[in-house]
């Protein structure tokens, strides 16, 4: 399907779409089994108004898909939230086309917030991934309340409390833009300085490039040959490798974490209680690679209806 949309930020001429935008949003909950099922009307009116929605139009002027802004504790957290997409509009790519604009309005209007997710669809993930997301624990999103109190009307709130908060069906992810580094430019080199007095024959300076020729060609055929040595490395390879190296890292941070916690309440617990969130990171990880490897369907420009 190829359909060109209009994406924009929503405002007051749209509120009139806040009831099927919210009846949209339950049925697409009731098919899926799990998620938010129910939203206010009112509240979807108020993002509107706000300013922090973003709604999206066919063509022909049909209203087609739509997702808010959420901020939690003060501003330091904001959520994407409701996703969702019109039955007669999915499989296009505009989930896409969305999640992009709602990310970009996020980081326009809340530049130090970390922005979060829960979800059980991959194809969420793998657009969350695209924009800079990570999976992470539950422990390391928002303690705000009123966050955790929107997740009453989803059908798995049982599973959720009876497990602390601490983990639940929908996978936790995280844009921290305090860990995303500015990819340096590189630095044009001057050229040496030569005094003068000291200017070479055109001779000798021809002499001297063609060396340089030569040189430069015997390290380039060697690091071909090099490479035609090696084997290439294979998806699953570099996957293993991505996941040794942020276990490693959620190791470190989580035992740090236990000490902290344990010099804070002047208590030796032992490492029991680290070693079962990292097992729950680990978890987290292991479903995140899973999500990158599966070719055939990461390959696939559309990608199947969901909703955060």
């Amino acid at each position: 399907m190829n359909l060109n949309f209009d994406v924009s930020v929503a405002n007051e001429r749209h509120v009139h779409l806040a009831e099927t935008i919210c009846a949209e949003m339950e049925a697409s909950a009731k098919v899926r089994g799990t998620g938010i099922a129910k939203r206010d009307p009112e509240y979807i009116r108020t993002k509107m108004r706000e300013g922090k929605a973003v709604i999206a139009f066919a063509g022909d002027g049909a209203w087609a898909g739509f997702c808010y802004i959420e901020a939690w504790s003060h501003g330091r957290f904001v959520a994407n939230s409701g996703l969702i997409v019109a039955p007669s509009y999915r499989k296009s790519g505009l989930a896409r086309e969305i999640k992009a604009a709602i990310f970009g309005l996020t980081r326009e209007r809340y530049p130090d917030a970390k922005i979060f997710g829960l979800t059980t669809g991959l194809a969420v993930m793998k657009i969350n991934s695209d924009l800079g997301y990570e999976p992470v624990t539950y422990s390391e999103l928002t303690q705000d309340e009123e966050f955790w109190k929107g997740c009453r009307s989803c059908v798995n709130y049982d599973i959720l409390m009876s497990k602390e908060r601490k983990n639940c069906l929908c996978t936790a992810m995280l844009y921290d833009p305090a860990e995303k580094e500015a990819i340096p430019l590189p630095v044009a080199e001057e050229p040496p300085f030569q005094e003068a007095g000291t200017e070479v024959s055109e001779r000798q300076g021809m002499t001297a490039d063609t060396s340089t020729e030569k040189e430069k060609k015997k390290k380039k055929k060697g690091k071909e040959t090099d490479k035609e040595k090696k084997p290439a490395k294979s998806l699953d390879a570099v996957a293993e490798k991505a996941v040794k190296k942020a276990i490693k890292k959620a190791t470190r941070k989580l035992l740090l974490e236990q000490m902290r916690e344990e010099k804070a309440l002047g208590k030796n617990t032992g490492q029991e209680s680290a070693w079962l969130r990292i097992q729950e990171r680990y978890l987290r990880l292991k479903q995140y690679v899973f999500m990158k490897i599966i070719k055939p369907w990461t390959d696939n420009e559309h990608y199947p209806p969901s909703q955060q």
